[in-house]
């Protein structure tokens, strides 16, 4: 299976850097004290360091309202998953346990303020790309919809071979292939734009890496993607 980042959008996001992280035969089942209490630390920190009013100012959130607008998003409207969960936090919410891998993955994106997801490998089908929609993507139902709906031509979106599994870049995963206590093989995958450098990317995969191993185990890779290395086979 590959990952290919298509070369049109390090044309328009030339300082793109994509942590990849592949995670093979994890165990995913149950729930994991210590990783909720590093969850609530973290949030205890987010609400400590940050206001709601003055968030989308934040050069990490900022930049992804302006990529966001690029290709006709509209930010209040869709928010980058990493500034939905800076959000959601704010509000004195705290997150609840999905399972370990999702839990972890959260906790790294709101330690390294990077949007951060996953797809469970086992149900992707052919290969995937981050590209920009075309005017005939098929449908997709995202999470917590009713109804599919196609991406807009033109938005940013990682797609398999049947259909996009992500849609305006970081903002809405699709329910097909999506982690559960099941999933055995994932992808986890996290984005950088300056501010953000590559070497904030390599510390946030190592980080989640190392913690995926402690709690799920399994066999681990970590791969960095840029303009100049636009693909990976894992």
């Amino acid at each position: 299976m590959k990952f290919t980042i298509n070369s049109q959008i390090f044309e328009k996001f030339p300082n793109l850097n994509i942590g990849v992280v592949v995670v093979k035969n994890m165990n995913n089942m149950g729930t994991s004290e210590d990783i909720q209490k590093q969850l609530k630390t973290i949030e205890n920190e987010v609400r400590a360091k940050h206001n709601p009013e003055t968030l989308s100012q934040n050069p990490k959130i900022e930049v992804w309202r302006k990529s966001y607008s690029s290709f006709g998003a509209k930010p209040k409207e869709n928010k980058s998953s990493v500034e939905s969960l800076y959000r959601m936090v704010l509000k004195g919410i705290s997150l609840r346990h999905i399972n370990k891998v999702v839990d972890i993955y959260n906790l790294i994106s709101l330690k390294y303020m990077v949007p951060l997801g996953g797809e469970d490998i086992d149900k992707i089908k052919g290969d995937i790309t981050l590209t920009f929609a075309g005017s005939n993507e098929a449908l997709v139902l995202l999470l917590g919809d009713k109804d599919a709906r196609p991406p807009h031509s033109g938005e940013v979106i990682y797609k398999d071979g049947i259909s996009a599994i992500c849609r305006r870049w970081n903002w809405r995963e699709a329910e097909r292939t999506k982690l559960t206590e099941e999933t055995k093989n994932c992808i986890l995958v996290m984005e950088g734009l300056l501010p953000v450098t590559k070497k904030d990317i390599e510390n946030a995969a190592n980080g989640l890496k190392d913690i995926v191993q402690k709690f799920c185990g399994g066999s681990i890779s970590v791969h960095i993607l840029e303009k100049n290395k636009p693909e990976i086979e894992f």
